[in-house]
């Protein structure tokens, strides 16, 4: 008479995955198959020092799949990602901005937050970081100062000049941070942006109230016979942005009617100089030209074509109203720009930066 069959474990069906202990150390560890972002159907593990806790990871994790939510397909940090965010989205804005971006990424982001997971990034972590960026000193944190000649180091030779970032920097590096946790959210590698959960305080602006008559008066007069007089007239009277007034070219002036349209502007970066659009759409109006400003620019068109005759072929003829001298190129003019004054923000103490802990930082 043949022998009952003992009855044998149940499996789990399929899909169910299965909780475990490890043992060379003791914790639990879950694993089941579920969708990654990837599109494909990947193991993946959860663990826990106990199995209740290992069990309610797996069943959340078995959850979001369910419910179409993607598993990251690999464990991103931040150091991986930020650089991999600024190359396939950045690259795409204006160069200044994604300068701006890169900039904050390398400085700050990447130092203090580089080594977290990009999906265990929690609240805490974005507002220690916050609060230890606000206190800090941009010039010892990042050594800015190393490369300046000897008798102009501050930080690097122990004297603080207590460079703390503004408002607006602690802001700017905030919204850098959101705006990559929230791409990492439409690629579905984070189910929250965590730096949206932190406040920030916002900056206060005042309103520029521009120079005054007699201030521009006197910009003028020290202007009078330099060959880039033209320029400050045109930005006294026309009220053009700098980029807007190094791009302006003579096919945007009509003489003839006494009317301008700014078309473009140019940007320097990192040394480069890039031609843009003009920023915004109402920059393109068609403005009509005081006389004053028709009549300088008459006088700037004769002085500029026995310009051009002087040096014949030398001259690389771009069409811009205000081109260098000896340099006909896309490059903003400057040799006349001690004339406006500084305008700057008040210098280090120590070694006169003006712009410690910025993009533009030249130290």
């Amino acid at each position: 008479m043949p022998k009952p069959r003992q009855p044998s474990a149940r499996r789990n069906p399929n899909g169910e995955g299965s909780i475990y202990q490890r043992a060379s150390d003791g914790r639990w560890v879950g694993q089941a198959y579920v969708l990654t972002t990837d599109g494909s159907r990947k193991r993946k593990f959860v663990y826990g020092a106990t199995w209740e806790e290992a069990h309610g990871k797996l069943v959340d994790l078995k959850s979001r799949s369910q419910r179409g939510i993607p598993v990251p397909d690999r464990a991103w940090k931040l150091a991986d990602y930020l650089p991999y965010w600024l190359t396939a989205y950045v690259s795409d804005l204006k160069p200044t901005t994604a300068r701006g971006y890169e900039s904050a990424v390398r400085l700050h982001l990447m130092p203090a937050l580089g080594t977290k997971r990009l999906d265990g990034l929690q609240v805490q972590h974005v507002k220690a970081f916050m609060d230890g960026f606000r206190n800090k000193c941009l010039c010892c944190t990042n050594g800015l100062d190393k490369i300046r000649p000897a008798d102009r180091r501050c930080c690097s030779v122990g004297r603080c000049c207590e460079r703390y970032p503004s408002a607006r920097q602690i802001q700017f590096v905030h919204a850098v941070l959101r705006n990559a946790l929230q791409h990492a959210m439409r690629e579905e590698l984070v189910s929250r942006n965590v730096a949206k959960l932190v406040r920030v305080p916002s900056p206060r602006y005042k309103v520029g109230k521009g120079l005054s008559v007699e201030q521009v008066r006197k910009i003028l007069a020290a202007a009078a016979g330099h060959r880039l007089h033209a320029l400050y007239v045109v930005a006294a009277t026309m009220g053009l942005r700098r980029g807007e007034l190094v791009g302006l070219r003579w096919s945007d002036v009509d003489l003839d009617e006494g009317t301008l349209r700014v078309q473009q502007t140019v940007q320097r970066v990192a040394g480069k100089l890039h031609v843009l659009d003009a920023k915004t759409e109402d920059s393109e109006a068609v403005l009509p030209l005081p006389e004053v400003t028709w009549l300088t620019l008459l006088e700037h068109q004769e002085r500029q074509q026995a310009e051009r005759a002087a040096l014949a072929e030398v001259w690389e003829d771009h069409d811009l109203v205000f081109p260098r001298s000896g340099a006909p190129h896309w490059s903003p003019p400057t040799s006349a720009a001690p004339l406006l004054g500084s305008g700057r923000p008040p210098a280090c103490p120590v070694s006169g930066c003006t712009t410690c802990g910025t993009p533009s930082c030249p130290c």
